[in-house]
């Protein structure tokens, strides 16, 4: 990846979640001369080598600062990323699938615009992408433009002048795209876990929704796919 922006660069909070978007916006974000602050958060995921996969993407980035965040969605439930017993979709599903947490955009969100204001930074970004969403409410433009008034309205920053600005790079470019603008950017896709039932060792599962989309974006881009996918069981 590009070297990291000087100490007098504007600093922004990224959110890392480790899968392959948030590693594509941390590198746009660095190449555009944000001094870059990651923002990773424990939720009471079941793929949680995802967050050992964000410790590395941010290494590799050589970030100022990242920190992981705990929140116990997973006391909520409500979804198959947080709750072990409902089963994680491995056949395309119409509607709002079962994987999607509730709120959870929007309280990665507010945590990443409390850390800027800590920070003073004006900029957050999110690797969030409405083609490949699977459907989910807060991963869509009209979401990212509403938080951006949020943030305008219940900041300190905001009231002075100074609101923060949302940044979703990624928000209408397809898989293809993302993954080619990431090589581009020397983004190590195989550091990063995209699987929502990925194993300790962060192997991926092939059949989950996210599977299917990180596989056939590799493919749509012409990119060998580097992804560590488990041994399928025979008989």
């Amino acid at each position: 990846m590009p070297a990291q922006a000087a100490t007098s660069a504007p600093r922004a909070v990224v959110l890392l979640s480790g899968g392959l978007d948030s590693a594509t916006a941390l590198a746009i974000a660095r190449e555009q001369g944000f001094a870059c602050h990651a923002l990773s958060v424990d939720y009471g995921q079941r793929h949680a080598a995802e967050l050992e996969a964000a410790r590395r993407v941010a290494r590799a980035a050589a970030v100022r600062d990242h920190r992981v965040m705990c929140v116990d969605l997973a006391g909520i439930g409500g979804s198959a990323l947080t709750d072990t017993a409902i089963a994680v979709p491995e056949q395309p599903t119409s509607g709002i699938p079962v994987t999607y947490v509730p709120a959870r955009n929007t309280i990665m969100l507010a945590l990443a615009l409390a850390w800027a204001e800590v920070l003073e930074a004006r900029d957050l970004f999110i690797g969030v992408n409405v083609l490949d969403s699977s459907g989910y409410p807060d991963c869509r433009p009209e979401f990212i433009g509403a938080f951006g008034s949020v943030a305008a309205l219940a900041t300190r920053a905001g009231v002075e002048g100074r609101p923060c600005r949302v940044h979703a790079p990624l928000i209408e470019w397809s898989k293809a795209q993302i993954i080619r603008e990431g090589i581009r950017l020397g983004v190590d896709y195989a550091e990063t876990v995209s699987c929502y039932q990925a194993d300790a060792n962060g192997a991926a599962c092939r059949r989950c929704d996210a599977c299917r989309l990180r596989r056939a974006g590799f493919e749509s881009a012409g990119v060998a796919d580097p992804t560590r996918y488990r041994t399928l069981q025979r008989g």
